[in-house]
C-alpha cells in the first residue's frame, strides 16, 4: 500500500496521476513511528523537512507567556501537517503528536524538485495548504461566534468529517485520543467546562465520548446545533 494512500482521499485524489504519486513516494526521506505527546517542530526554529501523517493524530499549537496552550489545528491521517514550512523555512507555532503516530518526512530539497518538474502535483500540494487556511478561518468563526456547546460539537463534526474522508469513521463513531484538556485547548475552555459540554451533548442524544471512543447518535442533529457546514473541508460527501 502506498504511504500516500490517504493523501487528498475523497477530495481531489482523482487528479493525482500515477506518475505524480510515484514522484511523491520517491521524495520521502524517512518513515518513522513517533510516540504520543512528542514534539515534531518548534516555533521559530529553522525547518528543513515537511511531515506527512500516515497514521494517528497531530496538533499544531501556540503557548501564551504563562505556558497555556491553544490548539490551532488537529490533523488526521492523510494530512501534510507542515507543508507550509517549505516556503517559510520556519513555523510560527509548534507541532506535536497527540497519540502514537506514523509519519513520513520529505526534505525541502526534494520538494524543490517536485515543484520544478511536476506542475500538477505542485498544484495539489498547494491545494493541501489552502485546506489548512480554510480550516483556520472556520476555527476563528467557531471560537468567535458559537456558544460553548456548539463549539465542542463543531470540533467533533470537523474531526468526524475528516476521518470519514479517509475511511476512519462511518458517521456513527470513531477513535479519538484527545483528552478533555486537549479539546478545551482547541475550543477555548477549561477541561471542567468541556466535561459539562460533553455531558450536555450526551443528554441531548447527539454524541458521547468514553475512553477515546466517540459515538455519534445523531450526526445531522449535531451538525445543526453546531452550525457545521463541511464545505470548507472540500470533502466529497
Amino acid at each position: 500500500m502506498s504511504i500516500f494512500n490517504d493523501f487528498l482521499r475523497n477530495r481531489r485524489r482523482d487528479q493525482l496521476s500515477a506518475e505524480d504519486l510515484e514522484a511523491l513516494e520517491a521524495s520521502v526521506h524517512a518513515v518513522q513511528d513517533v510516540p504520543a505527546r512528542h514534539s515534531l517542530a518548534v516555533s521559530k526554529k529553522p525547518i528543513g523537512l515537511s511531515t506527512y501523517l500516515i497514521e494517528g493524530f497531530i496538533c499544531r499549537y501556540m503557548d501564551d507567556q504563562e505556558g497555556g496552550r491553544q490548539l490551532v489545528a488537529v490533523h488526521v491521517a492523510g494530512d501534510f501537517v507542515d507543508l507550509h514550512g517549505y516556503p517559510l523555512k520556519r513555523l510560527d507555532h509548534d507541532v506535536a503528536t497527540l497519540g502514537p503516530c506514523r509519519v513520513a518526512y520529505v526534505r525541502h530539497e526534494a520538494i524543490d524538485q517536485l515543484v520544478r518538474n511536476r506542475p500538477n502535483l505542485t498544484k495539489l500540494l498547494w491545494f493541501s495548504t489552502l485546506l489548512d487556511a480554510a480550516m483556520h478561518r472556520e476555527w476563528i468563526f467557531r471560537l468567535g461566534r458559537l456558544d460553548a456547546v456548539a463549539r465542542v460539537g463543531h470540533f467533533f463534526c470537523e474531526i468526524e468529517a475528516k476521518l470519514r474522508a479517509v475511511g476512519l469513521s462511518d458517521g456513527e463513531g470513531f477513535f479519538c485520543p484527545l483528552t478533555q484538556a486537549d479539546i478545551g485547548e482547541a475550543c477555548g475552555m477549561t477541561s471542567v467546562h468541556i466535561n459539562r459540554m460533553l455531558k450536555e451533548l450526551r443528554e441531548r442524544g447527539l454524541m458521547q465520548m468514553q475512553r477515546g471512543h466517540v459515538t455519534i447518535s445523531d450526526l445531522a442533529g449535531l451538525r445543526l446545533l453546531s452550525e457545521f457546514d463541511p464545505s470548507y473541508l472540500f470533502v466529497n460527501e
